[in-house]
């Protein structure tokens, strides 16, 4: 009988805890990136940065804040003070979600970073963002669609994406290796079908693109909701707290049509 009042009391304890317990403190995440993440204009539409679907995952306590921008680097990103916003609003508790190198790896544009340079911005981001007692997540970048002869997939940032798996060992920070993850997903839909992840329509099919478009770097709806989904995944998988927040969707009930 003992026992059983004194788990009774437990159990009562617990419970009065729990729902006295305050609510889970408001975050923002911030992404930083180029136009594979970015937030479009309508003008662009159906191109779809995988940061626009990525914003309805998560509950009430968390704001998707989406700094990205089309055509912008590491280097470029700070020199024209996008990244100063950031570190500056950036509270305990935060995060960072970073992905560069689509434009930093390409010599022939304005936005180019040399390899040490790139690695230095992301260094920066990261020291940044810790200062502030935020968390800083390293992303390698989306991969583009190419293929070769034979129907295998072809990286297409094998150096850049490598310099940000080194930093995040280094600088001991999670990591999520879209390149290779999104690889794997192009190999699975394959040559064509994969073409129903990009922004890619025949001429006459949307007003937005009288021509038509042959996009292997940026996501349609259906593309850009699958990479934010292996984000979705990662964060999980990494156990980061951000993963609590994650909306926990039930299944709908079956309803009996016989019952009354």
């Amino acid at each position: 009988m003992t026992n059983y009042v004194l788990k009774s009391a437990a159990a009562l304890g617990l419970l009065l805890l729990t729902a006295f317990a305050p609510p889970p403190r408001k975050i923002t995440v911030y992404l930083i990136g180029d136009s594979t993440m970015s937030i479009k204009e309508t003008k662009a539409y159906p191109e779809t940065g995988w940061g626009m679907p990525f914003v309805y995952f998560f509950d009430e306590t968390v704001t998707v804040d989406n700094r990205a921008q089309n055509g912008r680097s590491t280097k470029s990103f700070v020199a024209e003070n996008r990244w100063q916003p950031v570190a500056e609003g950036l509270r305990e508790g935060d995060y960072v979600f970073i992905q560069f190198g689509h434009n930093d790896e390409v010599p022939t544009k304005r936005s180019y970073t040399p390899e040490a340079d790139y690695k230095n911005y992301l260094i920066r981001f990261i020291a940044e963002t810790r200062a502030k007692k935020a968390s800083p997540v390293l992303i390698t970048p989306v991969a583009r669609r190419k293929f070769d002869a034979a129907g295998k997939v072809e990286g297409t940032h094998n150096v850049y994406s490598e310099i940000v798996r080194v930093t995040a060992r280094e600088q001991q920070v999670p990591l999520i290796d879209l390149d290779r993850e999104s690889q794997a997903m192009l190999q699975q839909f394959g040559v064509e079908n994969s073409k129903l992840l990009f922004n890619q329509v025949v001429p006459g099919e949307h007003p937005n693109y009288p021509d038509g478009k042959e996009d292997n770097t940026h996501f349609n709806e259906l593309g850009a909701r699958k990479m934010a989904e292996i984000v979705l995944a990662d964060i999980r998988a990494l156990k980061l707290e951000l993963a609590t927040r994650i909306v926990q969707r039930t299944a709908a009930k079956t309803v009996d049509p016989q019952a009354r």
